[in-house]
């Protein structure tokens, strides 16, 4: 079985190898406080969400550079989510979308980023790509997860920016390969705990923030980069939450 820690791999047994202040109007339920993983990266520093997790922004000037990239975010209103099908963004975590990171390298979108962000990882015996095991430190709760693959619903893929969001917000009217994109483009994608991601559904940040005060400023943020990225809008309501956040 192929064991990767940290950065480095070990064929076992052949090779030996804050944003806290947070603002009245977030959502009911969650808690300004908590403790979010001091692992990961702040997402001012991975614009490409090629290196794992999400730090908390914690400096005046970053949180200052927070607000000025979400300023550059544009409003309109929500659109209908007639039509909306998760088919439309292609199958489930391919490996075959262009123009983004990790693609076209032999392992599915979800093995990325279970490589990308976990640790003590444990790949099936003679693979290098499915993972098994892995520790997960959930940046929306602030939990160490340890993972197996017999219970594979405990970690889900936080599409950071919805697929059904992104279709009432212009995507529908994309060609199938930019929605391809979006699905598998790491920088929109989180690993994090599954029912945490269950209770998100398609929601924008004006009714769904994560439950950790300390990282919600960095979850805006990556809100933000993928907007930008793919030219899609928020709502005004949205906008107002995520500026909020890094306040």
């Amino acid at each position: 079985m192929l064991r990767k820690t940290g950065a480095g791999f070990v064929l076992a047994g052949l090779l030996v190898s804050g944003c806290a202040a947070i603002d009245a109007a977030a959502p009911p339920g969650d808690s300004a406080g908590g403790g979010a993983s001091s692992s990961g990266t702040n997402p001012l520093n991975n614009p490409e969400g090629t290196k794992p997790g999400l730090a908390v922004i914690g400096s005046n000037a970053d949180r200052k550079e927070a607000r000025e990239l979400i300023d550059k975010v544009e409003t309109k209103g929500r659109g209908p989510k007639t039509g909306y099908d998760r088919d439309e963004f292609g199958y489930a975590w391919a490996d075959n979308a262009d123009d983004i990171p990790l693609a076209r390298n032999g392992c599915d979108t979800r093995n990325d980023l279970l490589q990308r962000d976990g640790e003590e990882i444990e790949f099936r015996s003679g693979s290098d790509c499915v993972v098994v095991s892995m520790t997960l430190d959930d940046p929306y709760t602030g939990k160490t997860i340890d993972w197996r693959k017999e219970d594979a619903s405990e970690v889900q893929i936080d599409h950071v920016i919805p697929l059904s969001y992104s279709w009432q917000m212009g995507s529908a009217r994309w060609t199938d390969a930019e929605r391809k994109r979006l699905a598998n483009d790491p920088l929109n994608l989180l690993p994090v705990d599954g029912s945490t991601n269950s209770s998100k559904s398609d929601s924008g940040p004006a009714s769904w923030l994560p439950p950790v005060g300390k990282i919600r400023c960095s979850y805006v943020v990556r809100f933000a980069q993928v907007a930008l990225k793919y030219d899609l809008p928020v709502t005004t309501a949205d906008k107002e939450i995520m500026l909020t956040q890094c306040a």
